[in-house]
């Protein structure tokens, strides 16, 4: 059949095409997804002259930069600055006073799907912002793991640039002037303290990640919901893992951690819920 009139689509190819994606990604598309396919890789198949998927799946197995193009393409990268906002409210009046108080010399926390850098950002800010109502029970040091599937999106993320739109999703003018730069063209940088805070790193949530040590605090927000149930549980599974004992977990609103009761305890934090390891 054809989408759009302009890349045709072969009820086998497309199942080809979501076991594919699944396989590299871990992204389950449904089957009715031909039009999300269409738009995001419609450009993609014009610059590289192909006009249906078979083409590009016969394609993408020799040409690793077109594979690269496809994932960073199927990959949803929509976030915004201090996204459900009770996330980082969590952060600065629960989790970092308790920190403090177990006088951790060190603190590490982790933005899973980190996307163009919105998260870990929003965090590092949090941490200045603690620091400054309370200066005599400091964070002395934060590192940010901040990962991602694709690397056109991270490549954006350790840029650290934003139009003046994207900054107004989600960022409030104050916070805008006091960790922001703006530059020549008209966009804003985030500030270097905010900037050294954090790590990026290229990496699929279906790969290991025990090299990367243990965490106190792991977001894993609004990510899970592309992965089927499986695929979902093991990732939660070895995210336990990597968190320290008595570490916490953050995933999105409406997000849940079903059937894991064993390794998460659900912390209410009125608003917003956290989940304690066990």
């Amino acid at each position: 059949m054809s989408i759009s009139g302009s890349i045709r689509f072969e009820k086998n190819d497309f199942d080809q095409f979501r076991a594919f994606l699944e396989g590299e990604s871990g992204i389950v598309l449904g089957d009715n997804k031909q039009y999300l396919v269409a738009s995001r890789l419609r450009k993609i198949m014009q610059e590289a002259d192909l006009h249906d998927l078979k083409d590009l799946l016969s394609k993408i197995r020799m040409n690793t930069r077109l594979k690269e193009s496809v994932i960073d393409a199927m990959t949803t990268n929509e976030t915004l600055w201090f996204r459900d906002k009770h996330p980082y409210r969590i952060l600065k009046e629960i989790l970092f006073p308790e920190l403090v108080a177990q006088r951790k010399t060190s603190v590490k926390i982790w933005s899973a799907a980190c996307s163009s850098g919105q998260e870990p950002y929003s965090m590092s800010m949090m941490v200045e912002e603690y620091n400054r109502a309370n200066p005599s029970k400091r964070l002395s040091q934060v590192q940010i793991l901040a990962t991602d599937l694709s690397s056109e999106i991270l490549a954006m993320a350790k840029k650290g640039s934003y139009e003046k739109l994207a900054l107004a999703r989600g960022l409030d003018a104050d916070l805008q002037r006091r960790y922001f730069t703006e530059n020549t063209d008209g966009s804003w940088s985030v500030n270097r303290d905010i900037k050294s805070r954090v790590d990026f790193r290229s990496l699929n949530l279906l790969q290991s990640y025990a090299s990367f040590g243990k965490f106190d605090i792991i977001f894993c927000r609004n990510v899970l919901i592309y992965f089927s149930a499986e695929q979902k549980k093991d990732i939660l599974t070895r995210l336990s893992r990597c968190l320290n004992p008595g570490g916490y977990l953050v995933i999105g609103a409406t997000e849940s951690l079903t059937g894991l009761n064993d390794i998460y305890e659900m912390i209410q934090c009125r608003p917003g819920l956290i989940y304690k390891v066990k």
